[in-house]
């Protein structure tokens, strides 16, 4: 699951957010090695597990996903024992909209290796997903430590209405394991996903103190350095987690929303294209890559941008959010109803579709189905659109009686 930012500019029309930047938190195969493996081929196909893996992202590179799913199904049949391809089938299920496979997949790994943390974490995104809060909470425990896992938990924790049980679990483990960089990085998690990036930044450094090579808190430090818009040390800590492995999409992808953030569109550009070549099946880069699109004000283009993420993975909140504000922007809101009610059914909202739904159908005079959104918009966890819906429906309420006939 993933996680983005919205800058709220003012409480007038259409003013949820400029834009949402799309950032990457877990969901990174891990390759394992076999030096036994040669680098031969089959068909045409690589014979090892690196191989195949970016064969693979070459066919979806090319625009054959259908491709590059059956063709990554025949090497599993023949490496049934290679984890790492197995788990990225999975997630290239997940994507497609296969989530019954994904989780057949997924809990195959797991019977063959219990502590595969990634695949625990995957697993958990499946059971968030179709809404079974408590099967999801477990496997993002059994992810930790050492992955981004806890800001699922907050949001897991938050809809099971125990979120204060779990800040205490956390906050008191990291009391006991004050050098354990893996449970500092936790408590850092904890603060970002509780929107205090300050406090975040201050455990995410303690952590590194413990391991300077520690991604989850590299990446972590940049994603609050980004939030508290300090830029330059952002980038500069994007950086550094590249340094440790430079094929890591996460801080790649997150180091070009920094540069977007700091409009530093030609920098953007270029380290976004580096992100697409490393995996080029994460939507979170066209959901960037239409934010540098909107900043160059070719908004037809980030529509299509959007849409592709959309298509590529339909969980990803932030497509929807900005894809809806350049129809509304573009006073197309009928297009823009239509985006928002499928991300609702498609993803857990935090307020900001509702808001943005209630805006469509005022902007279109149906008051009292606006006013319905903007409540549920209040009842949100992103508190920059709890203030917007607060104040739509204070200005709605009176007036709202009957639909236009």
């Amino acid at each position: 699951m993933h996680a983005g930012r919205v800058r709220v500019v003012s409480l007038t029309a259409l003013a949820l957010a400029l834009l949402v930047p799309s950032l990457a938190f877990g969901q990174t195969t891990i390759i394992e090695t076999n030096p036994s493996q040669g680098s031969t081929t089959r068909d045409g196909f690589p014979s090892n597990p690196k191989g195949a893996i970016q064969a693979t992202r070459e066919r979806i590179a090319a625009g054959d996903m259908n491709g590059a799913i059956s063709r990554l199904q025949l090497y599993v049949v023949d490496h049934p024992d290679e984890i790492a391809p197995r788990r990225f089938l999975g997630d290239l299920y997940f994507r497609v909209g296969q989530i019954d496979r994904a989780e057949k997949l997924y809990k195959s790994i797991i019977r063959q290796d219990p502590g595969d943390k990634e695949t625990h974490n995957r697993l958990g995104t499946v059971y968030a997903e179709e809404n079974r809060v408590d099967d999801a909470i477990k496997q993002f425990e059994s992810a930790l430590p050492g992955t981004d896992s806890v800001n699922d938990l907050v949001e897991l924790h938050r809809r099971k209405g125990d979120l204060g049980a779990y800040e205490a679990e956390v906050q008191a483990q990291a009391h006991d394991f004050p050098n354990d960089a893996d449970i500092q990085a936790e408590l850092g998690q904890l603060f970002y996903a509780l929107r205090q990036p300050a406090q975040a930044v201050t455990i995410y450094l303690r952590a590194l103190d413990s391991d300077p090579d520690d991604l989850t808190a590299l990446n972590g430090l940049g994603l609050s350095y980004l939030n508290l818009h300090r830029y330059n040390q952002s980038v500069a800590t994007f950086q550094r987690c590249l340094m440790v492995d430079p094929t890591l999409f996460q801080c790649m992808n997150n180091m070009g929303a920094a540069q977007l953030e700091a409009h530093q569109l030609a920098k953007a550009t270029k380290t976004l294209d580096r992100a697409y070549r490393l995996e080029p099946e994460r939507a979170e880069t066209f959901v960037n890559y239409g934010y540098l699109a909107d900043e160059q004000n070719d908004w037809q283009h980030a529509v299509a941008e959007y849409g592709k993420a959309i298509e590529l993975y339909p969980y990803l909140r932030e497509a929807y959010i900005d894809l809806a504000l350049d129809y509304e922007r573009h006073q197309l809101y009928v297009l823009a109803q239509a985006v928002l009610i499928k991300g609702i059914a498609s993803v857990h909202d935090d307020g900001r579709l509702h808001v943005l739904l209630g805006d469509a159908y005022q902007a279109q005079g149906d008051r009292p189905d606006a006013l319905t959104q903007f409540e549920l918009g209040e009842k949100g966890s992103d508190p920059d659109a709890v203030t917007i819906a607060t104040e739509r429906v204070g200005s709605l309420s009176p007036a709202a009686t009957t639909k236009p006939q």
